[in-house]
């Protein structure tokens, strides 16, 4: 299955929006955030701070009345330059997003939007990573694929199993706050993933110039399930 059938496939699983956060937030609660290399605004955010960062954020909620802010999934970032997880030597600077980001409280619930299985659950603990992680496993009408929830709670990964079933709309975790999630203002990462290759409780959801084409197909939008 190609980039775009796989795309078709994936929007056209439900024709409703579905959840990840909590379900009655109407859309036009959900604000897009912008942390692009192009916001000009971000030139005068000390970025490496999550609480710059969070104010940053909060405040961009607040002045448009939402919830919710999100975005940048194939955003190029300045963000990333913070830890040397994105830029060990020798290596491509990692600078683009693979995922949709969710901007709101720590401990708000995270859902699984699917009916699905643990894949698997990992604290990942690099400066500027997800923390805690979980991957579900999906098969909807044949065709498996997984989704990648990160920057939550400690105790969202604590008592989990591999292979647990979850019902579509369950709660499977919540957010973790700075200490715990990679030092970001609280955020969930969510990421949809056609292979999963070996990886287990980590996925790259920031990729390189040089490898943008592999994780574009293999990472299509997850707007194509959340429709914000």
């Amino acid at each position: 299955m190609n980039l775009k059938e796989f795309s078709e496939f994936l929007k056209n699983i439900s024709s409703e929006p579905l959840r990840v956060l909590d379900p009655t937030i109407p859309n036009n609660k959900y604000v897009p955030l912008d942390l692009s290399e192009t916001n000009e605004a971000l030139n005068a955010v000390d970025v490496s701070s999550s609480k710059k960062l969070d104010a940053y954020v909060n405040s961009h909620i607040k002045t448009n009345e939402a919830q919710v802010a999100f975005g940048g999934y194939l955003e190029i970032r300045n963000i990333y330059k913070r830890s040397n997880h994105f830029n060990k030597q020798a290596q491509e600077e990692r600078n683009i997003h693979l995922g949709i980001d969710l901007w709101c409280d720590a401990e708000t619930p995270i859902y699984a939007p699917l009916e699905g299985i643990v894949h698997s659950f990992k604290n990942n603990t690099n400066y500027g990573d997800y923390g805690p992680t979980i991957i579900l496993k999906h098969n909807i009408s044949g065709v498996e694929f997984y989704t990648l929830y990160g920057h939550l709670s400690l105790a969202s990964i604590k008592h989990l199993e591999v292979g647990k079933p979850l019902k579509k709309g369950k709660q499977i975790g919540t957010l973790g706050n700075a200490e715990v999630n990679g030092d970001y203002p609280p955020h969930l990462h969510f990421q949809v993933i056609k292979d999963i290759q070996d990886y287990q409780g980590d996925y790259p959801g920031v990729c390189s110039k040089t490898d943008l084409e592999f994780y574009k197909n293999n990472c299509p939008n997850p707007d194509l399930l959340l429709k914000l």
